[in-house]
């Protein structure tokens, strides 16, 4: 009998894009990932995630009740979206209580976090903030990170940033747990992702970085040369991109002829914004 990873997958504050991306993950597949031993002796039970799930309504929600009480038990927690906190959670609603009140995400997520053994922030949401902790930023949108300080919760966790993530960095760190256990600290980088995929900077691995040396840059988006000039934020972004490539290895975005916008950055989208912008030396504070 193969051993059960329970696996919960809770969707906050985001556009389920990271969600849609991991879904279209080619090895192992999705359906391997749930169905198989992803690897020899270990099998994932993914207890619940809302965009897969054929059931809906309360008979589902009593699924996540039965992990936040602890009968499920020894899960990974992944936490998808930033986690809004402003109004006592109000802005984010899940299922509604015994007296028919709803319920803040951030109740469920607190119970959640608290019996979790380790916690995946998947995306950039749920990782730095993202795009709802973005200027403004009403809803009081934090990542997991601080929301697990605000509440002085300590787990381990682990940072798969991207807008959206590759499949493959989410899969893959999930298979490494599964096999190896939770990564040890060399493992990480500062930021709490995994050096695997986040250990190089894009700048370095990209195919148009000898343009950059010399000087040669594109003016338009669809001529040779070095992107950095139209706003590349290669040089501050940490990525294998450049390598893995994305949908199975077809494309990426320098290849596209599109600068990296720095998705993987805790700077995602306000640091890094105007996207087509070149930012100088002194304000990414990279030597390049």
């Amino acid at each position: 009998m193969a051993k059960e990873r329970n696996v919960v997958w809770f969707q906050a504050a985001g556009c389920s894009g990271c969600a849609v991306s991991v879904l279209n993950a080619e090895s192992p597949a999705v359906k391997n990932l749930l169905v198989d031993e992803v690897v020899p002796g270990a099998h994932v039970s993914l207890k619940f995630m809302p965009t897969i799930m054929a059931g809906s309504g309360q008979i589902v929600l009593n699924v996540l009740k039965n992990c936040q009480t602890g009968e499920v038990k020894n899960f990974i927690l992944v936490v998808e979206g930033s986690v809004l906190t402003s109004e006592n959670g109000a802005f984010g609603l899940l299922g509604d209580d015994e007296k028919g009140k709803p319920i803040p995400m951030t109740k469920t997520l607190l119970e959640l976090v608290k019996k979790a053994d380790a916690i995946i922030a998947l995306g950039t949401c749920a990782s730095f903030g993202g795009i709802p902790k973005g200027s403004g930023n009403v809803t009081g949108a934090v990542p997991v990170s601080e929301f697990l300080k605000q509440n002085s919760v300590k787990k381990p966790l682990i940072n798969v940033p991207g807008c959206p993530p590759h499949p493959d960095w989410f899969v893959n760190t999930v298979a490494k747990v599964i096999l190896f256990g939770l990564p040890k600290p060399e493992e990480l980088d500062e930021l709490g992702r995994p050096k695997d995929f986040y250990g190089k900077l894009i700048h370095d691995n990209c195919p148009r970085r000898a343009h950059f040396d010399v000087g040669r840059f594109a003016r338009n988006p669809n001529e040779p040369g070095c992107l950095y000039e139209l706003g590349c934020k290669g040089p501050v972004t940490y990525a294998d991109c450049p390598l893995r490539k994305w949908n199975n290895g077809t494309n990426w975005c320098v290849d596209n002829n599109s600068p990296c916008n720095g998705c993987t950055e805790p700077g995602y989208p306000d640091f890094m914004s105007p996207l087509y912008k070149k930012k100088i030396a002194d304000e990414i504070k990279v030597k390049l």
